[in-house]
């Protein structure tokens, strides 16, 4: 492995000062105001850290800003106002809004929200925090799978993670439109903290039906207030909705050859996001920051920056860069990205509070063993517990991150990636960045990128 320059690393406080900056901008969905500012920002900071061919490549992606969204809710004789957070990229109301009948579903009779309101309880995934490594020795068909995780200090036993999703994915709407409803209604059942300003699916597709968010204890009331009759509602769901161009910022370093090695994370994010994805903002900027300051020669291979527009559009800036540059892929030696710098928070005396340790770590790590052996190095110099590593189809086809779209284009890949319960909603505030991590994540990446001198994508096994 390549010597480390110390000196060249990056500090806490410059890494997460970072963060500050772009999460200060506010709301930073694609094309927002906040997402544009982060465009020239990240383009500038490649700039002046020295760069070569820096630019900006077109990504076309829908826009969506949600207006306006009510619930309002009569039986009984009385009429109250649940707050809700509509659904991305879901139909939006005419007039006054949709009034309709609140129907709860059921699987066994999906046919009884026709024309209804769909009442959907969508609980978050919960599991065992090593359930990866269970599910990577089925994909490897490994007997042993100790070498993959990394934790000393045992914290992943007996700990449960809550993911950030549902088992729908997001599907969470498919359902309730086969069945003929006319618009949904998702509970946040047993969701951390009560939220219901949660941003899924953000696959940019539009749907059918209008739909909104309302918080597990709403949903409770709700499904209450059904059992004892019948309940009119009013759904007021207004958006903009409208395709529009958004950017990746790209730049690069000359290194030992014309092989090269891709570093990368996105720019936009659910709400103001620090983790999602701030934090993979300042992690790319922090290896630009040390590796442009190393002579071309040391360098492993040409280094690729990329900095994606619309990964909350369903990965449009990946899936752009991978089609603009699909015929210079084949000498990629290997793709680095770098996303959440999370910190595991936990439900204690009926809050939210911080457990101490960061979020279980995934490392996304093509079935290489070259690679696999320099990802297993990195960890264990960098001391950085609650790590795995993963074989890249561990949660289907390809990783759950936004380079994942390389393993399907035949990229070796280390996609680094947390995937705490907040994820995509609006309290993934600064104090959920797990600080410590900042520098240990960057010194593992530093190793990984460097380690590959004297790999040629020639000879690389690709996917």
């Amino acid at each position: 492995m390549s010597i480390l320059q110390e000196a060249f690393v990056p500090d806490e406080r410059t890494i997460f000062g970072w963060i500050e900056t772009v999460f200060a901008r506010g709301v930073r969905r694609p094309g927002y105001p906040a997402d544009r500012w982060t465009e020239n920002f990240c383009l500038e900071r490649f700039r002046q850290l020295g760069l070569e061919n820096v630019r900006l490549e077109p990504v076309r992606l829908p826009y969506w800003e949600p207006l306006e969204s009510v619930l309002i809710v009569r039986a009984d004789g009385r009429e109250s106002r649940i707050s809700c957070f509509s659904l991305p990229h879901s139909a939006t109301t005419d007039g006054d809004g949709l009034d309709a009948a609140l129907v709860q579903w059921r699987d066994d009779t999906p046919a009884a929200v026709k024309g209804a309101l769909a009442l959907v309880d969508v609980p978050l995934m919960r599991g065992p925090a090593d359930l990866a490594l269970m599910l990577a020795g089925a994909v490897t068909r490994e007997t042993d799978t100790n070498w993959r995780r990394y934790d000393p200090g045992g914290t992943l036993a007996g700990a449960i993670q809550v993911l950030p999703f549902s088992s729908h994915l997001m599907a969470v709407m498919d359902a309730s439109i086969a069945a003929g409803a006319s618009g949904f209604v998702g509970v946040l059942s047993d969701y951390p903290g009560d939220s219901h300003r949660y941003y899924v699916p953000y696959d940019g597709v539009a749907r059918a039906i209008p739909g909104v968010w309302i918080s597990g204890i709403d949903g409770a009331r709700l499904r209450r207030m059904c059992d004892a009759g019948r309940v009119q509602v009013t759904l007021v769901s207004r958006a903009i909705r409208h395709d529009i161009t958004s950017y990746n910022v790209v730049g690069e370093l000359p290194g030992a050859d014309d092989d090269s090695v891709i570093v990368g994370s996105h720019h936009d994010g659910p709400w103001a996001s620090a983790v999602e994805d701030a934090s993979g903002v300042a992690m790319v900027l922090a290896q630009v920051s040390y590796w442009s300051r190393i002579a071309p020669a040391d360098r492993p291979h040409r280094l690729v920056f990329l900095l994606n527009a619309g990964h909350m559009a369903g990965g449009a800036g990946v899936h752009a860069f991978i089609e603009r540059h699909k015929a210079e892929l084949a000498r990629v030696v290997l793709e680095v990205h770098l996303e959440h710098a999370a910190a595991e928070i936990v439900e204690r005396d009926g809050g939210l509070a911080p457990s101490g340790h960061p979020e279980p770590r995934w490392w996304f790590t093509s079935r290489l063993a070259p690679v696999e052996a320099i990802v297993r190095e990195a960890i264990v110099a960098e001391h950085l517990e609650r790590s795995m590593i993963l074989p890249p189809e561990v949660f289907g086809p390809s990783p759950t991150t936004d380079g994942g779209p390389f393993h399907l284009a035949g990229v070796p890949l280390v996609n680094f990636l947390t995937a705490p319960f907040y994820l995509f909603d609006a309290i993934d505030t600064l104090d959920k960045i797990h600080r410590p991590s900042l520098v240990p994540v960057t010194r593992a990446a530093i190793r990984i990128v460097g380690a590959t001198h004297g790999m040629s994508a020639g000879r690389q096994g690709r996917g």
